[in-house]
């Protein structure tokens, strides 16, 4: 073997699961942002009948499911207000083996519910606006970006 071919192999053992990692990563932020905020709050047309049943739509397509989540939060600010919080991140939450960290600050936000006693194939949902701090997950100990709500305070 030559000495570029075994380099070659050792950088794809080595680096290779590195790389998956830091995409997977990746597409996690860029889903949080994605599915989690929504400044300013956008206004659906009135044949979504409200702004959850709207906003779950989209969901459901970014993900591409069918399946109706129970709850989803949305933020309303910027999201360079909600990273702030990942910057130093001191915490790790083993049930979700994530770094995790709760704001300081409360941010309005809507919070999607399903609505219960209806046919399956049916999605409909209220929306409750509220102001509450949020725990999040985020990418890593420091300089991090969130990428998962677990939970309001």
């Amino acid at each position: 073997m030559t000495p570029a071919m075994a380099w070659l192999l050792f950088l794809q053992l080595v680096l290779e699961p590195t790389l998956v990692v830091d995409i997977r990563l990746q597409f996690a932020i860029k889903e949080f942002y994605d599915l989690h905020t929504d400044y300013p709050r956008l206004n659906y047309p009135q044949g979504f009948q409200g702004y959850c049943n709207g906003l779950m739509a989209y969901v459901r397509g970014k993900k591409k499911s069918l399946y109706c989540p129970k709850n989803h939060y949305v933020i309303h600010v910027p999201g360079t207000e909600i990273q702030k919080f990942c910057k130093y991140c001191e915490n790790f939450c083993e049930n979700y083996n994530e770094y995790c960290t709760l704001t300081q600050d409360s941010f309005p936000l809507t919070i999607c519910s399903l609505v219960t006693k209806q046919p399956p194939t049916s999605c409909r949902y209220n929306g409750n606006l509220t102001n509450q701090r949020l725990y999040l997950l985020c990418s890593r100990k420091y300089d991090a970006d969130p990428i998962g709500i677990i939970g309001l305070y």
